[in-house]
């Protein structure tokens, strides 16, 4: 695989200083890839732990190191003083494989444990096996005092889903661990240390750059239909090439724009071309920012039929561009879509809903265009300098922490990155 090229970066990081105040101990399952000196990892975490950066003296992050080459997906940290602490992964299906996570647990709850004694702040990204382990750690733990723990799933899913997740979101739910949850959506019975929380995904100038395309797009021929994300079954793709061959069979005019990978991407594209569908989609793979903002600037609706969710990213970054979210109703996307006037969650098996839905959106352009505003005035809800401002009420952090603003080493890439990152003490 060729190396990753150089990140773009915003103008007006221009700072490198660094706030010398506390030290924040992250736990999360992300895969993590050496490059030269330092670390990359999937793009979307990067930044947000890159923007988490600005906020402490310094980070720490444990995660699970791989040992083969990075992804296209991945982005490696430019935070100067983010540094990685890799553990060597676990998991998988089969007995097999749950039976090295209970293999690695004595060496993870070592480093978690060390990790908490030096830390002034705690943040756990659930849900993943390691991060059970730290959520429950921190049940018997003094330090640190300040405990965020983030579950990005579905928190109230409908399905079956793995014990662990259960497992977690019992625990979480009940607060033993000492901290605050921060969840996708607002639900009945919701304890008070469960907050709902607009997880970001956009600079506050990448949002004006997004929105000032939003205000001048208008809905022409052919419709032009938007995934991002793992191609797979669980994310729909096969269910975004049915959507459109039923739509075009009606007579509509659209093409679908497919920008991710996986191991199936092979079936997928002779799954198109057996459909009659080979000029009317794209398989792009994963794009940089830049390529990935392109698509969005041209796209009238994404499209999003997924079995589960939380509240995808890719929604928030297409609602900006002023893109219509037309997705499953799982997790908390219905409630969102609903709350911002904008888009619409179908049942995610009801393929003909979806079907119809694009159809009334081609035939009310008016209709179309007041969403499409309405949704890139949404997205303002996901910038990172709101996300910081919320981050510093939930872990109580001194007034004086400083923001982002004049940090040249946040990063505004995603999906590709260059070979500057940052590094670690130890070596896996």
């Amino acid at each position: 695989m060729s190396p990753l090229p150089e990140p773009t970066r915003l103008p007006g990081f221009g700072d490198d200083s660094a706030p010398e105040i506390m030290r924040l101990f992250i736990v999360s399952h992300t895969p993590h890839y050496r490059i030269g000196t330092g670390w990359a990892a999937w793009g979307a975490t990067v930044r947000e732990v890159d923007a988490l950066a600005t906020l402490f003296a310094e980070v720490v992050h444990l995660a699970p190191a791989y040992e083969e080459a990075a992804p296209a997906s991945a982005l490696p940290y430019q935070a100067r003083n983010v540094r990685v602490e890799p553990v060597r992964p676990a998991g998988g299906r089969g007995w097999a494989a749950k039976a090295c996570i209970l293999l690695r647990y004595p060496g993870y709850a070592w480093a978690i444990r060390r990790g908490f004694r030096h830390a002034d702040a705690v943040h756990v990204r659930c849900p993943a096996n390691l991060s059970l382990l730290a959520a429950c750690l921190l049940g018997f733990s003094r330090k640190p005092r300040r405990r965020w723990i983030k579950y990005a799933g579905n928190w109230r899913p409908d399905g079956a889903e793995p014990l662990s997740y259960r497992l977690q979101r019992a625990w979480l739910e009940r607060g033993w661990h000492g901290g605050v949850v921060t969840v996708n959506g607002e639900w009945p019975g919701q304890p008070r240390h469960v907050r709902s929380f607009y997880n970001p995904c956009l600079t506050q100038a990448e949002l004006d750059h997004a929105r000032s395309v939003a205000a001048r797009k208008v809905l022409t021929e052919p419709l032009r239909l938007l995934f991002v994300g793992r191609l797979e079954e669980a994310k729909g793709v096969g269910r975004c090439l049915e959507i459109l061959r039923r739509f075009q069979a009606t007579g509509g005019k659209a093409v679908l724009d497919l920008v991710g990978d996986g191991p199936n991407r092979g079936r997928y594209e002779a799954t198109a071309r057996d459909m009659g569908l080979g000029a009317s989609v794209r398989f792009h793979g994963w794009l940089g920012r830049t390529d990935l903002d392109l698509c969005y600037e041209r796209t009238h609706v994404a499209l999003l039929p997924s079995l589960s969710e939380g509240w995808p990213k890719v929604l928030s970054e297409a609602m900006a561009f002023g893109v219509v979210p037309l997705a499953g109703r799982v997790g908390c996307i219905g409630p969102y879509l609903e709350q911002f006037g904008t888009g619409e969650a179908v049942e995610v098996r009801d393929l003909d809903g979806f079907v119809r839905r694009l159809s009334l959106l081609v035939a009310h352009p008016d209709g179309w265009e007041d969403q499409s505003r309405r949704a890139a005035l949404a997205a303002g809800q996901f910038t990172y300098e709101r996300h910081l401002e919320r981050v510093r009420e939930i872990l109580e952090l001194p007034s004086g922490v400083q923001s982002m603003e004049g940090h040249r080493h946040f990063s505004a890439g995603s999906g590709r990155g260059g070979p500057e990152a940052a590094g670690s003490r130890h070596r896996w």
